[in-house]
């Protein structure tokens, strides 16, 4: 998994690797959104009939396999994001082409969106009046208030979301890298995200990824959609943050070594 992503532009060649990277971010996101999203709903489901569920853990396993998954399937094509946040962080830190950003975040968001319509089907071949309840349930949508699974305010749901999406964010940059292990990578952002959704999904229902938050906003009705700007927002500041300081870094160990080298150069005096 190398989210240090390098093309040279203009060339059809190039081209035809930019559109094979989208490809595999939609699809990655896909993976990512049909697990996490499917587990929530249909489990509800599931529960109403039989009595027993996954629970909270149930859906922070599902998250960290399903990204999991879909990483060692789809990363060594696009370096596996699934996630606008992360992407937009690693490009703040130099890590990441912004003339890729674009379509990558478009790719993300219409892999989520196929996924949540999918699971829109599925819903309704479910039990009597389940696709409607899940709706009007918001459709495992995140926010805060009738949203959170503990009725949390808005600021509480929101600084959750920036923490855990910086942790997110700077695990993702300290395991992947050219100097780093490709096989190794998935498997720490995978437990990552299991945590992290742990501590968050009681808060905030678990976001810290805009494209999985639309996914589900656009059929979870209008409180979803009022309270997504914080599913957006929070997420891209907490990787704006970790992203700019590792740019930070980066600049501060170049000019570091600079002068060392710079040091080295000097003649020795007698």
């Amino acid at each position: 998994m190398n989210t240090s992503t390098r093309t040279t532009t203009g060339a059809p060649a190039s081209r035809k690797a930019s559109y094979a990277r989208y490809l595999a971010e939609a699809a990655g996101t896909f993976v990512l959104v049909f697990g996490v999203v499917g587990t929530a709903v249909l489990d509800a489901g599931a529960t109403n009939v039989h009595g027993a569920g996954v629970g909270f853990l149930g859906v922070a396993l599902a998250l960290g396999l399903s990204v999991l998954a879909g990483a060692y399937a789809f990363g060594p094509v696009s370096g596996g994001h699934f996630n606008p946040a992360v992407t937009i962080g690693l490009a703040l830190s130099g890590r990441f082409s912004w003339k890729l950003a674009p379509g990558y975040v478009g790719a993300q968001i219409v892999g989520g969106l196929l996924a949540s319509s999918l699971l829109v089907g599925v819903a309704a071949g479910g039990p009597s009046g389940f696709a409607a309840a899940s709706r009007a349930a918001g459709f495992a949508s995140t926010g805060w208030g009738p949203l959170s699974p503990g009725g949390y305010s808005w600021w509480a749901a929101f600084l959750i979301e920036v923490v855990t999406t910086a942790v997110l964010t700077a695990v993702v940059l300290l395991v992947t890298g050219d100097e780093r292990n490709p096989a190794v990578a998935p498997v720490a952002i995978g437990f990552t995200l299991t945590v992290v959704a742990l501590v968050a999904i009681p808060v905030s229902n678990g976001s810290f990824n805009p494209a999985r938050s639309i996914a589900t906003a656009v059929y979870g009705g209008p409180t979803a959609l009022g309270e997504l700007w914080l599913s957006i927002v929070a997420p891209l500041l907490g990787a704006a943050v970790v992203g700019g300081c590792a740019a930070l870094a980066r600049r501060s160990a170049g000019a570091t070594a600079a002068r060392v080298r710079s040091a080295a150069d000097l003649p020795i005096a007698d």
